[in-house]
């Protein structure tokens, strides 16, 4: 097993219902010293590149479609050659911000991205967003959950095609089952583990947030 998980952190604005606020986002890029996929495509593709450094990009994966996840998306896809994949529950979201480029594939749950010798299995977990996705690698005992859960809790359901429900029953249905000691990469802010997590469901149920 050679591949391994390399990171960047890039930063800029996020903008959804009339309101944009700063924000700095995560950018994971898994693979080997060949070959890799990029989860998410936020602002900078010079930042993003360097963390690719040379290699094949095979795919840049989308977790959600909010700007901040993939405002550089096409960009990077033309400076790679790489296809962008977006479940298609989150088109809305991507219209708005690249309403004349469409994505270039689609996520479905259960699908499996295959790069450098593993394979990122596809979770859909939507409650962020409609389409959101979560990218399950275990042997790298990682999963990539963009804004659906992150150290402390549940991503926001306060704005347009969110819902706290949803993502509660994604987290607890799809990630919670996950093995304790997978390491939780996030859209934003620290990494944290799925047993680190589980134990705080009814303290989130009863928060409602």
């Amino acid at each position: 097993m050679t591949a391994r998980v390399d990171h960047a952190v890039t930063s800029g604005t996020f903008s959804l219902d009339g309101q944009t606020f700063d924000v700095d986002n995560n950018v994971w890029v898994v693979g080997d010293d060949t070959e890799c996929v990029v989860i998410d495509a936020p602002h900078d593709v010079d930042a993003i590149r360097r963390a690719v450094a040379g290699r094949r990009v095979v795919a840049v994966l989308a977790t959600h479609a909010h700007d901040d996840h993939v405002r550089v998306a096409p960009e990077l896809a033309k400076a790679t050659g790489a296809p962008v994949l977006l479940h298609p529950a989150d088109r809305v979201l991507w219209d708005l911000v690249h309403p004349d480029l469409p994505p270039d594939g689609t996520l479905a749950d259960g699908q499996g991205i295959e790069v450098a010798g593993t394979t990122l299995r596809v979770l859909h977990t939507p409650g962020h967003s409609p389409g959101a996705c979560s990218f399950h690698a275990p042997d790298l005992g990682a999963v990539f959950t963009g804004d659906t859960l992150f150290a402390g809790g549940p991503g926001a359901t306060g704005r347009s095609y969110s819902d706290f429900g949803t993502i509660v029953a994604s987290i607890r249905d799809r990630l919670l089952t996950l093995p304790p000691k997978t390491v939780v990469h996030t859209g934003h802010g620290d990494d944290t583990t799925i047993g680190a997590e589980a134990p705080h469901l009814p303290d989130w149920l009863a928060r409602g947030h």
